[in-house]
């Protein structure tokens, strides 16, 4: 059962080092289902592995210019102090609601991820550190979501970086992990107080885990930015299904209306995309008069 476990953790590493995100959502099942432990145990021991995943990769994403520390730094700790207000205020939603409000989100979040990968054009220079202001309200809702949820680390952080601050999808993996460490020994920080933690296992896991970190970060750099955002996008929706499914009660899932309105659904979504992908798109204005002809020509 071991070598299971292992292997597991070597693609929670690999999902880390391509993806920046995908971490304690993959390593917690690992955790209580494979190796059996209780769940605030596996929770605890998942924040340690992330925590020191995410480190090794930071630094491979690092040398290749693929981290913005001011933005992370900032992030990180702002989404901290949101996190916090956030787990205040779970303690009056009921857990139910508050898994398919994310898993909602998840969903939400991946097929605005896959639309943006339909219109990425060829990906230029990396922007420079984004706004301060813009990144503390950033921190500010992802910490808080986080924190209501007790998970989605960089499953908000990557599409917050990418979408919303317009940082190419390597540098946003990159930054995330900056984050996703920070908040990762912050949690566990809390958490050492009431558990105790199999350290044996925890560092087996973590090698494991390095390992794949490693593999997946050489990955990240050589993957075109809009397959990679594609790639995101798919895992999110799978993660996002999963979590719902888990949540909603059986007799939802046995009930033939419920497929009806997931059948129509999906119906709907290829129709849509198949309506805009055949949409022409807008011809480029002609050169004013006077502006200077391309080279080569008159």
């Amino acid at each position: 059962m071991i070598t299971l476990v292992l292997a597991a953790s070597v693609l929670v590493g690999v999902s880390l080092g391509i993806l920046g995100g995908g971490g304690s959502i993959l390593t917690v099942p690992i955790l209580v289902y494979l190796a059996g432990q209780d769940t605030k145990e596996a929770i605890a021991t998942s924040l340690f592995v992330v925590g020191v995943t995410s480190l090794v990769g930071l630094v491979a994403h690092a040398r290749a210019g693929r981290v913005r520390w001011r933005t992370g730094l900032i992030f990180g700790a702002v989404s901290m102090v949101g996190a916090y207000g956030g787990g205040r205020l779970a303690e009056y939603i009921p857990a139910t609601a508050l898994l398919v409000a994310f898993a909602l989100m998840m969903l939400a979040t991946a097929a605005a991820m896959l639309r943006k990968s339909r219109r990425t054009k060829a990906a230029g220079p990396a922007p420079a550190e984004l706004p301060v202001p813009h990144v503390v309200v950033e921190g500010l809702v992802v910490g808080a979501v986080t924190g209501l949820v007790g998970s989605g680390g960089g499953f908000l952080v990557v599409p917050a970086l990418a979408l919303l601050g317009g940082l190419p999808m390597g540098v946003a993996v990159g930054t995330s992990l900056l984050v996703i460490a920070m908040k990762s020994f912050s949690g566990l920080a809390g958490h050492l107080a009431g558990v105790q933690i199999d350290w044996n296992l925890a560092l087996m896991v973590t090698a494991a885990a390095v390992v794949g970190s490693v593999v997946g970060s050489r990955f990240a750099g050589r993957i075109p930015q809009d397959a990679l955002r594609k790639a995101f996008g798919w895992f999110v929706v799978v993660m996002g299904v999963f979590v719902l499914g888990g949540q909603l009660p059986q007799g939802v899932w046995a009930s033939p209306l419920a497929w009806t309105g997931i059948g129509l659904a999906v119906a709907a979504a290829v129709t849509w995309g198949t309506v805009r992908a055949r949409r022409p798109r807008p011809v480029a204005d002609p050169p004013r008069e006077g502006s200077r002809a391309p080279a080569g020509h008159p």
